[in-house]
């Protein structure tokens, strides 16, 4: 089952970092949106995958 992870970033760049991160770990480019009004990161994974995605979010900065 998918769920979405929502993550907080602060600026344009540390976004598209977190991006490339997200999709040199595996995850398809499909599942991951970025809203730069909101300044939010959301990314539609199995539940199983949770960890990894935060780990990346930790890595960059990112609040979830």
């Amino acid at each position: 089952m998918s769920k979405a992870l929502n993550g907080s970033f602060t600026s344009k760049d540390q976004a598209k970092n977190v991006w490339d991160d997200l999709v040199g770990s595996g995850i398809p480019q499909d599942n991951i949106y970025i809203d730069n009004d909101e300044q939010v990161i959301k990314v539609m994974i199995p539940t199983e995958e949770r960890k990894e995605i935060e780990e990346i979010f930790d890595r960059h900065g990112v609040t979830y």
